[in-house]
This record gives C-alpha cells, structure tokens and sequence, in this order.
C-alpha cells in the first residue's frame, strides 16, 4: 500500500487516468503492432504521447495495480449463440439436472459423454527427479512424441463413476462400435438420456442412424459454443488432473494400458455425483440479460 500512495503522489489525477485508459485500450487503436501492453511498452507510449514527461515502468505498474489492471493476463472464453436454439437445447439438458434422483426413481439413466482427442504421447528425455525437502519435483523440458491417443468417456451422473476407451481414431465409426458397450451396461433402465455436444461424430449421419437402433436411448445436444453444459467436461478435466499431468510413456501402448488401469481406479478413489446448480430459471434470467446487453 504505501508504495501504491507513492505513485499517486508523485502523479496528479489526470495523468494516472490517462495511462490507465491507455491501458485499456488495443495498441492496434494508436497505430501500433503490439498484439498486448506490458508495463515497459506503457510506460514508453506515455511518454511518446506526452501523457507524462518520463515515467518508469515500476510507476506504471504500481498505477495499474491501484486501478485493478493487468494487462500482463487474459481468459480465453466461448460465446454462444443466444437464440431460440440454444434456450430450447439448454433447457432440455437442465431439465435432466434438476431431475437426477428423480429419473433414478423411474429406472432411467442419464450419462453424459465426451471425448479428449489427439492426447500427445510424451516421453522425457532424461528421467525427472522427484520432491525431496526444500526442492520441488523437476521435470525434464525436452521430449520424444510417440503418436497420440483419442480418449472417450462416459459418466454416469447419479454416482459420477465413468467409462473409459480408448479409440483408434475419434470418428463416428469407433464412437459406434463402442457405445453398444455402453448400453449394454445400461439394458435394465427404461431409458437412457445421453448428453454430447454437437462433435461431427455425435451428430453424423451415421451416428443418428446407429441410435435409431436404441430407441430408449434419447440423444440431448449441447448448444453450439456451450460444451461446458456437459458435465463430462468436468470429469475429464479430473481425471487428467489425477492421471494425466506429469505423465512420461515409453510408447502409445503404454499410455494406452496406463488409462485403461487408471479410470477403474479413478472411480473407486474420487468418483461423486457434481452438484449441479445452474437451472433453467437460471439459465432464461442470464440469456434475458445478455441479450438486453446486446441491442
């Protein structure tokens, strides 16, 4: 804090603001090339622009820091297509959410399926060298790649246990010699609610055709742009914490058998239904608002 009332005080009113305005602003808008700021970049353009006489980049940090900036960091994120489309899709899915033990009750299942495609298979050169006290775990920069592997998943909601494969390609046709795997673990429920996004091998031709053959099994689409509505999402974002980071394979085959000795034990150690409290009421109130935003 005292170092924040330095920079203030050395600095009148209109000139932070001018920085941090400037900060706020694309370097594309003032004709420049930069992709981001930095500190030392700001600092240089404020001088250029006569916004101060001189100014290190110690003060520029400390003015963005009193004015809660950082242009050091970005999110990615995906925006979906907030039409009529995506209220009836994620209304669909929320439904379900809302009604898991319910539909328990009623011997029906809901899963929710994805994948994570083209995992790199990677060897380190040389050997890591584990925690010891005082000194973390290091892990070797340089790599070899041995070829990449296509994980799917399915994840029962009610008990948050999942299914594994791995697939020699992510295509409909290994996505469908699979699935009967899948159903047949499921033959004694009523009916089967199944939650993908609009991957081309969830939506193909092929695929609608293959469950045309299940008609118990009733096929629920995220909304475009809104995969994060799909619970296996979170699943796998687990499971690769748990199983995947840090990994070092000799070979595909050995990352191959390492997944497939993993998600057994990923169910036995951490599965647990998520708690889901998004719901449609929610979902209406924040489509409304967005859209306001945008007329």
């Amino acid at each position: 804090m005292p170092h924040v009332l330095v920079a203030r005080g050395r600095f009148p009113p209109l000139q932070r603001v001018e920085i941090e305005q400037l900060a706020c602003c694309a370097p594309a808008g003032i004709g420049l090339e930069m992709t981001h700021w930095s500190t030392r970049s700001l600092a240089r353009v404020a001088v250029e622009r006569g916004i101060v006489p001189q100014i290190a980049h110690s003060s520029v940090s400390l003015i963005l820091r009193s004015a809660s900036l950082q242009p050091h960091r970005f999110r990615y994120w995906k925006t979906p297509v907030l039409n009529e489309q995506f209220r009836e899709r994620a209304a669909r899915i929320l439904w379900v959410y809302e009604r898991i033990n319910w539909l328990r009750e009623r011997d029906e299942v809901v899963l929710a399926l994805d994948e994570k495609p083209n995992m790199q298979v990677l060897q380190r050169c040389v050997p890591g060298k584990l925690m010891r006290v005082g000194e973390i775990e290091h892990q070797e920069f340089e790599y070899t790649r041995h070829d990449t592997v296509n994980f799917l998943v399915a994840m029962a909601l009610d008990s948050g246990k999942m299914h594994g494969w791995c697939l020699e390609r992510n295509d409909s046709q290994h996505l469908c010699r699979e699935l009967p795997e899948l159903f047949r673990e499921h033959r004694k429920a009523r009916r089967i609610h199944l939650i993908w996004d609009g991957g081309a091998s969830h939506i193909s031709g092929q695929t609608r055709e293959f469950l045309s053959g299940y008609p118990k099994v009733r096929a629920l689409v995220t909304p475009a742009h809104a995969s994060w509505l799909n619970q296996a999402e979170l699943l796998l974002r687990s499971f690769q914490a748990h199983y995947l980071e840090r990994g070092d394979w000799t070979s595909r085959e050995q990352m191959i058998d390492h997944i497939n000795a993993s998600w057994p034990e990923y169910n036995r150690l951490f599965a647990h239904p998520f708690t889901w409290s998004w719901t449609r009421h929610d979902m209406h109130k924040w489509v409304d608002r967005h859209d306001q935003r945008l007329c």
